[in-house]
């Protein structure tokens, strides 16, 4: 498989940060990391945007969702927000994170912490086709718990 090429900047207050990593070569996304330039501590319920130090351009067709870190949730209930998050290839500001404490002791970001994950995807064009009625499906209308528990 062929690998997608993103343009990535780092911005001055993340240049000594490394760029996103994968943990393992099979890992479907890359750690990113906290560039914050003072320690911020999330309260339990609070959350704040934190800042990565880099800017990306995607290729059109391309999107990059910002996933949680499976050990920050599991062991310190912090967690993506607006997960996953969207970047579209158009936009080229700061990566930021939005990081929520959901647990129930304070949580301290520090600068280069792992504090979530980038991965990239290709997206697929829709566009609506406006009709009187849906076509039949095993499912049908069976909403949020109707296929089991």
């Amino acid at each position: 498989m062929s690998a997608i090429a993103v343009a990535v900047t780092r911005l001055p207050h993340g240049r000594d940060l490394p760029l996103p990593s994968r943990a393992t070569a099979d890992s479907a996304g890359a750690d990113l990391f906290a560039a914050v330039t003072e320690d911020v501590v999330l309260a339990p319920g609070a959350r704040r945007l934190v800042p990565t130090g880099l800017a990306i351009a995607l290729p059109p067709g391309t999107e990059a969702q910002i996933r949680p870190r499976s050990g920050l949730a599991l062991k310190h209930g912090v967690t993506v927000l607006n997960t996953p998050g969207t970047i579209d290839a158009d936009y080229r500001g700061e990566v930021g994170v939005l990081l929520v404490n959901l647990g129930q002791e304070p949580f301290r970001v520090t600068r280069g912490l792992r504090i979530a994950q980038l991965v990239v995807a290709t997206v697929a064009r829709f566009d609506w086709r406006e009709v009187a009625t849906l076509p039949g499906s095993v499912r049908g209308e069976g909403g949020f718990g109707s296929t089991g528990q």
